[in-house]
């Protein structure tokens, strides 16, 4: 609970957050969303869950699709102290499945949101009490597409939907599909930051960033496929007799 709170929680959104002070948002995104293949690593190194052919074909789709999605390529300025928050922050995003993915620390997926939003409270606590984080509040209304609304509207639907109602469903998510795979399907997550920003912000979505949003399921196809394909040859292999 220390570990998914400190590190997956409070320090993926910490560091993530002091990255985009540093560059932009889609760079910074793009590093922090590389985390499927340090799952991967991971659990190749530790657990010796080599990925198959199609698992590494689709970690190349969902990449190439990521970058058409955040539009990288008409450019983007990095800086040094910019890539080193993200990379932070892909750590943490990396913890986050591997954490959310074990079903057998005993932990329901509320217990363990739960202990991990508190552990983050505190540690992003004593980071303002020691003047790392900066921290301010205002009751200024928010403007979303020229429509105004309390401050307390948005205060809400970050609490309750991104935070509390994601982290639950995303902990089940991965106890159900496995880091590896459930680090790939959140990639979708930039697939959806569009959508909204295109509700909410008015940026709509170019020709490129589409296809780059098929490109990612295209990927996520694939490694579910080379999830399927390495377990059925290793239920094969088991049945063999010795």
């Amino acid at each position: 609970m220390v570990v998914y709170g400190t590190v997956a929680v409070g320090g993926a959104q910490f560091m993530y957050f002091s990255a985009v002070q540093h560059m932009e948002v889609a760079p910074a995104i793009l590093i922090e969303y590389t985390a499927p293949a340090v799952v991967v690593v991971f659990l190749w190194v530790r657990h010796g869950q080599r990925p198959g052919r199609l698992t590494v074909l689709g970690a190349g789709i969902a990449a190439l699709g990521l970058v058409l999605v955040l539009d990288l390529l008409s450019g983007a300025d990095l800086s040094v102290p910019g890539v080193l928050w993200a990379l932070g922050a892909m750590i943490g995003c990396a913890t986050y499945f591997v954490v959310s993915s074990d079903g057998d620390n005993g932990l329901p997926p509320l217990v363990l949101a739960w202990a991990g939003l508190l552990v983050a409270t505190a540690g992003l606590a004593v980071l303002g009490l020691l003047g790392v984080l900066s921290m301010r509040a205002s009751t200024d209304a928010t403007s979303y597409a020229g429509l105004e609304v309390a401050w307390w509207v948005p205060l809400l639907t970050l609490g309750l939907v991104t935070a509390a109602v994601s982290y639950v469903t995303g902990i089940a998510a991965a106890r159900r599909l496995g880091s590896r795979l459930a680090s790939f399907v959140a990639l979708l997550e930039v697939l959806a930051s569009v959508g909204w920003a295109w509700l909410l912000l008015d940026q709509l979505p170019g020709a490129a960033q589409l296809v780059g949003g098929l490109l990612i399921l295209a990927g996520v196809v694939a490694v579910k496929a080379g999830e399927s394909s390495v377990s059925d040859h290793e239920a094969d292999a088991a049945r063999l007799p010795a």
